[in-house]
């Protein structure tokens, strides 16, 4: 099996909890479905997901209990809870490239947690707060406008080295890098543009996140997941398949890599 690769099994005598907590923070008025599919990846390789949106948004609170029984909506008066028991932080799904973003981010990352940043959380991120328990997920855009410089193989790896956090930048080959490292990941389809499949990646990657402290392994092993669960959909589907689809593809992806 590739060396990079990194899914830890739960030991026999563990207890729930102790394989892994993830928090998701995202949503948004215009957005409920971008956490849903997170937390949907999510649910399949960690133990437990608390989610947390706006206080105003309890539409989408309402979303996600429909979206997924797996996961714990707290209220802003447990979020401290939540975000001191988890393992891993999701923050950016859904969320609006705005003030009140930033400001999450940068409580997440002065929590020193291991975390996942991704979608709007990429544009107004504080990349003074960056640190090695910290992976990006940024498309092209994403990430030239967290760092204001092109997407590129050479750039991404400067920009993990100079703030010191691990880079996963999507595309047709996805590029993984951190403290010098790097690796490509080949594979998916066309299939895989739809709107949500990031966040997918997202979800998964906060997952396995949340059990292993190899930044670098963890990136790597979420991108190559989630194209393996596009080429197998792609196998019954064709490019027809959806980011729900792919989130429930996972599981089976994780036992038939190639």
């Amino acid at each position: 099996m590739d060396h990079l690769l990194c899914m830890p099994l739960p030991k026999k005598a563990s207890h729930k909890g102790q394989n892994g907590v993830v928090l998701i923070v995202g949503g948004s008025k215009t957005y409920h479905g971008a956490p849903v599919l997170a937390a949907r990846a999510a649910v399949r390789f960690c133990d437990l997901v608390y989610f947390a949106s706006t206080e105003e948004n309890n539409a989408l609170v309402k979303k996600m209990k429909l979206g997924t029984a797996n996961v714990i909506c707290v209220p802003k008066s447990k979020f401290n809870f939540a975000l001191k028991h988890a393992t891993c932080v999701l923050v950016g799904n859904g969320m609006d490239a705005d003030a009140k973003t930033k400001a999450m981010v940068s409580r997440v990352l002065r929590s020193n947690k291991r975390c996942v940043i991704d979608a709007a959380a990429l544009r107004v991120l504080p990349v003074k707060l960056l640190h090695k328990n910290v992976i990006l997920t940024p498309h092209a855009r994403e990430f030239e406008a967290a760092f204001g410089v092109l997407a590129s193989e050479e750039n991404a790896g400067k920009m993990a080295k100079k703030y010191g956090c691990t880079i996963l930048l999507k595309g047709v080959r996805d590029i993984v890098t951190s403290g010098g490292k790097l690796a490509w990941v080949k594979g998916g389809n066309a299939g895989m543009t739809k709107g949500g499949t990031g966040d997918v990646l997202a979800g998964l990657c906060a997952a396995l996140f949340s059990r292993c402290e190899d930044a670098l392994r963890v990136a790597y092993t979420a991108s190559r997941l989630n194209k393996r669960a596009g080429e197998l959909l792609y196998k019954h589907y064709h490019y027809n398949f959806s980011s729900e689809d792919l989130a429930d593809e996972l599981a089976y992806a994780a036992v038939h890599m190639p």
